[in-house]
């Protein structure tokens, strides 16, 4: 069979993402002897983790490498455009029944025994729940990128960044000054510059965040920003395309064209870059054979316990709360979603899922006692 005949081979793909992330952070670290003895640990318990999925797949489970967290909904920042606060996912306050920092170690344990490599910690901002960061640190098996708005980096987390290794803040900014104080508030920009300063002093490996609009899609593609940031300290660049939250914020979406800009532009940075890993999602959906959403790569799990297909996807049919976690990447939904064609469809925007949220609504009600999981 010629090579592009074969069928596609989701875990090979993922698990060989997973292996080529590792490389390149190893790459990335050398400049710090701790961040280097961690990542060869890493590397190790990354093998052994592709190697519990594989045995798993072999017994009828497919268990995705990665897992979203949002491990609180409250946040201390009121960013212009919020999907989480359009959507009742994110207060000022923590709501009730969130899941206590015990509930959440149980999670990350269970992660581990299934082979999950990576588990990216968000919120609200994750920052405000110390004591479940706490949890993370005890599991240095998987590596827990956590994204803050980061004006919380400093004094005690600073410590706690440096003395674990397996967790590795990913700061959320816009650009510069203008676009991040913009849209996060007034003064965010150079508490993060001061934030950056701080852990490249401390040799704390950490990466940017980078929500992609048409209106700083050139400026965070630039060598203006992107020099800046590596000039900071920073390992990793993750861009998140822009999910419009209304119809007001609609043209601030990236179209077709200007992905197929982006995708042609981060190519050449990637050249030029080559000691910082940059990552698009959700990139190309094509070369992973439609979104991965629902478990066939990664899914949710909201503050509240909900199991959820992706954070643009807030519908949910199990909760981690009183389900193990293998029996919720098989639930009724999530298995529905994965054998039918929705993940495949073609689609105008960046997420499939936040598209056709009427139809993934519907399913959730044919499969029976599910229930929309917006928190409130």
């Amino acid at each position: 069979m010629s090579e592009s005949n074969k069928p596609f081979d989701l875990e090979a793909y993922m698990a060989k993402g997973v292996e080529n992330m590792v490389k390149d952070l190893i790459k990335t670290s050398l400049f710090c002897p701790k961040e280097t003895a961690f990542m060869a640990k890493y590397a190790i318990a990354s093998k052994k983790a592709s190697e519990r999925r594989q045995k798993l797949a072999e017994e009828g489970s497919h268990i995705p490498p990665f897992l979203i967290a949002s491990i609180t909904s409250t946040c201390n920042l009121h960013c212009a455009g919020c999907y989480a606060r359009s959507m009742g996912g994110c207060h000022d306050h923590a709501p009730v029944d969130q899941l206590s920092a015990e509930e959440w170690g149980k999670v990350f344990t269970e992660a581990t025994e299934l082979g999950v490599s990576f588990i990216l910690l968000a919120g609200g901002e994750p920052l405000v729940r110390r004591d479940v960061i706490l949890e993370a640190a005890k599991v240095p098996e998987i590596l827990f990128p956590v994204f803050t708005n980061g004006t919380m980096l400093r004094g005690e987390y600073l410590q706690l960044f440096d003395d674990h290794r397996n967790l590795v803040p990913v700061i959320s900014i816009e650009g510069g000054k203008e676009q991040t104080d913009n849209r996060r508030g007034a003064g965010v920009y150079q508490r993060l510059v001061e934030a950056m300063a701080a852990m490249k002093q401390k040799k704390i490996a950490f990466g940017a965040s980078v929500t992609v609009t048409k209106d700083n899609m050139q400026e965070v593609l630039s060598d203006e920003f992107i020099g800046q940031l590596v000039k900071q300290g920073c390992k990793a660049v993750i861009y998140v395309e822009y999910v419009p939250v209304s119809e007001e914020t609609e043209h601030l979406a990236p179209d077709n064209d200007d992905r197929d800009v982006f995708a042609q532009t981060l190519l050449a940075v990637r050249e030029r870059y080559d000691s910082t890993l940059f990552i698009s999602f959700p990139g190309d959906e094509k070369s992973s054979d439609g979104c991965l959403a629902a478990g066939r790569g990664f899914f949710h799990i909201n503050s509240h316990g909900g199991a959820e297909p992706c954070p643009f996807s807030p519908f949910s049919d199990m909760n981690v709360k009183n389900t193990s976690l293998r029996d919720v990447v098989n639930s009724k939904l999530f298995t529905a979603l994965r054998d039918g064609s929705m993940l495949i469809e073609d689609h105008k925007g960046s997420c499939v899922l936040y598209e056709k949220r009427e139809q993934v609504e519907a399913l959730l009600k044919d499969n029976q006692g599910g229930h929309r999981d917006v928190e409130s």
